[in-house]
């Protein structure tokens, strides 16, 4: 095969580490067996914000350069201690934008109904007379009513889109490839 054509196959989405050993890719206070500890949160925090970096449609590969020598088996654990990681990640950031829909959906349903009563009050002090208090009055509760619809058309124009970005990187991370290599 030529020198281009294995260049073509190589993914370039590489996010490269280097580490003294590879304790420092993990959080130390986790008690928990190497398969399913938590990553350190600045190991985790650069290879996030690497991957956000890199285009959405690269595969990614985390090269890991360790200066102490690995075993093989061991390698095999960390790429799966560090998708298990990021899989368990993934799943919480999927909750969590479930939990943001639902909170939309009560919010909606609250504030729709908050602010058709509110536009019924208005419509009565409109018809109970034209002074300048039942003007001030019916525009404070439309006012008011619309408010309350401030939080559901937040939840449903903006707030999702962080959630579904961080996700996406989140699930990508869950899939990549991990090599670990001599520091050289």
């Amino acid at each position: 095969m030529s020198q281009s054509a294995a260049s073509d196959n190589a993914p370039s989405g590489i996010i490269r580490l280097r580490l003294r050993e590879l304790a420092q890719l993990f959080n130390s206070m986790d008690p928990s067996p190497f398969r399913d500890r938590d990553l350190d949160p600045d190991a985790e925090d650069f290879i996030v914000g690497r991957a956000r970096e890199l285009p959405p449609t690269e595969d990614l590969v985390l090269v890991i350069h360790l200066a102490t020598p690995l075993s093989g088996e061991r390698a095999g654990e960390t790429e799966e201690a560090v998708r298990n990681h990021f899989t368990e990640r993934t799943e919480r950031k999927r909750r969590e934008f479930r939990l943001l829909m639902r909170q939309g959906r009560v919010s909606l349903l609250v504030g729709l109904l908050f602010l058709t009563i509110c536009l019924m009050i208005g419509n009565l002090l409109k018809n109970l007379g034209a002074t300048p208090l039942a003007g001030i009055l019916q525009e404070s509760f439309i006012i008011g009513g619309w408010v309350a619809m401030w939080r559901p058309l937040e939840i449903y124009l903006y707030d999702w889109w962080p959630l579904r970005a961080e996700y996406r990187v989140l699930s990508r991370l869950s899939r990549m490839q991990v090599r670990i290599m001599p520091l050289q």
